[in-house]
């Protein structure tokens, strides 16, 4: 079980939750080294932010990319001793459940309380070679474990008797959700899993990197429709053409740069400045009509920014802002093809509060799926009907001789049909018999990441569908895809690996057992 979220008193926390206020932040991206001029830059940059006024926060990422680079609370506490409030990135792709839980003690202690909590790029190469991806969480079990670090909530046995645990923390938690997927089934998909880091905590959101004036839209309407209630800021980027031609290329994960912005983008490359001043503009005029949609804010960000660059955007889009609606064409660059998840307002260009009717059942028989869950039902249910008799001979062979012929015979049966890398700890039966531990490449059990594109695998893109593209698909087939807006799929015991996970599902060892 999560734990719903909890108050925050942060400077940033009472900003955004005022209806009053449009929170305003930047992003820097750390280099790499200790002492780069890069560096140098970015604080001299950060500290005429501070002087301005205008920038609430400055979020810092965490090995942007995948590359490794400075950590960010280095920079972020230089910054927040010039004034302003720092946001800290915090990733799952580098550290195990231990190393998170002590990083989040050492954050406490300095004093850097604002958080943006994601999945994390892939790792590149690194050190001899490409690193070992960590993912040993996934962004809704990071927020689970902060916030019940902030509810004073720990699990160790010892602490359950030592005469002095550990005092709660003070995190406020954001999260990132991209509404820029095409497909029906990466775009529901993020909707879903952004159900569930609301229910684990999260208590803002920024949206990832598109130029799509009504999928920023859907996204206020969504949130409103389901009654979500969060504080939204959109991001407002401004790529060089480099970044751009990455972005339209889809080598930078969730970042979307569709066609016909690309073609307008290079032609206004032509230029003596080589196409900046139009770029900033656009920007300036995203701020604008977010400001009038009714955003919380906007998550400003670009590589190479100078102050003044920053000065004539913000300025800029003080001078659109009563014209926000005329802007829309402006900024609607989306899919031709694109599903929205609203009907379409013909007369703004935005959203009509009327749900798409979304696709049929995906047509063909999900034989494998089907026999699954039907076997599923037979054995593991406890009105199945060999549910009795499959438990008691799991649990006689386990203390027998045969304990080991139980769990070769399990694994071959499972690695035949699903995949199976014997993890102890099955999930298959939260995930449409897909298993996350063979077919994602981040091993997330809670929903996608925001690098899918086009449907395939961030990793490994035109070769491996996205593991939860599958999900949501044998889901549609019978009909209950939107299930996975609703519950939790603990982490991985690890404990159990290499073990029989039908003895420890029987013996209640596994997630399925007592909350951990």
């Amino acid at each position: 079980m999560s734990v719903m979220p909890e108050k925050n008193s942060s400077k940033l926390g009472r900003i955004l939750s005022d209806p009053g206020r449009f929170c305003l932040t930047f992003e820097l991206v750390p280099s790499r080294g200790g002492r780069s001029k890069a560096h140098s830059l970015a604080l001299d940059f950060a500290r005429r932010l501070a002087a301005d006024g205008r920038i609430q926060a400055v979020s810092i990422t965490e090995n942007a990319g995948g590359h490794a680079a400075l950590s960010p609370e280095v920079l972020g506490k230089e910054i927040r001793d010039m004034g302003l409030d720092v946001i800290v990135h915090f990733s799952c792709k580098d550290k195990n459940r231990n190393q998170m839980e002590s990083l989040l003690f050492a954050w406490d202690r300095i004093g850097l309380h604002n958080l943006l909590v994601i999945t994390g790029d892939y790792p590149k190469e690194g050190y001899r070679g490409v690193p070992k991806p960590v993912f040993d969480l996934g962004s809704v079990h990071a927020l689970d474990l902060i916030s019940r670090m902030n509810q004073g909530i720990f699990w160790s046995k010892a602490e359950k008797t030592h005469a002095s645990p550990p005092k709660p923390t003070s995190f406020l938690k954001g999260v990132a959700v991209s509404p820029f997927k095409h497909l029906e089934s990466e775009l529901m998909m993020q909707y879903f899993k952004l159900h569930r880091k609301l229910a684990a905590g999260a208590d803002y959101v920024i949206t990832q990197v598109g130029f799509d004036a009504r999928k920023f839209h859907e996204l206020l309407l969504y949130i409103r429709r389901h009654d979500l209630n969060i504080p939204m800021l959109g991001n407002v980027f401004v790529p060089n053409m480099v970044v751009a031609g990455l972005m339209h290329r889809g080598e930078i994960p969730g970042c979307v740069i569709p066609d016909a912005l690309y073609a307008i983008m290079q032609q206004e490359a032509a230029s003596p400045d080589k196409g900046k001043k139009a770029r900033l503009i656009r920007a300036a005029k995203l701020l604008a009509v977010l400001k009038g949609m009714g955003y919380s804010g906007a998550h400003i960000g670009g590589p190479g920014l100078s102050y003044d660059d920053m000065d004539f955007l913000l300025t800029s889009s003080e001078h659109y802002a009563p014209q926000w609606r005329e802007l829309i064409g402006d900024i609607s660059f989306g899919h031709p093809e694109g599903f929205y998840y609203f009907e379409k307002d013909a007369a703004s260009g935005l959203n009509l509060p009327i749900p798409t009717v979304r696709s049929s059942a995906i047509q063909g028989k999900q034989i494998g799926f089907i026999l699954a869950c039907h076997m599923h039902q037979l054995f593991f249910n406890e009105q199945g009907l060999f549910f009795s008799s499959l438990k008691s001979a799991c649990l006689t062979l386990e203390e027998s001789r045969l304990a080991h012929s139980l769990d070769r015979f399990e694994h071959l049966i499972k690695f035949l049909g699903f995949g199976c890398r014997n993890c102890g700890d099955c999930t298959l039966a939260e995930l449409a018999f897909l298993c996350p531990q063979a077919g994602c490449a981040k091993y997330l059990l809670n929903g996608p990441c925001g690098g899918s594109c086009d449907g395939w695998c961030e990793v490994y893109p035109g070769k491996r569908r996205c593991f939860f593209v599958r999900v949501y698909e044998r889901l549609k087939s019978v009909k209950l895809e939107d299930g996975m807006a609703k519950g939790f799929v603990p982490p991985r015991n690890w404990a159990l690996n290499q073990t029989s996970s039908w003895v420890n599902f029987f013996e209640r060892r596994d997630h399925t057992g007592a909350d951990k």
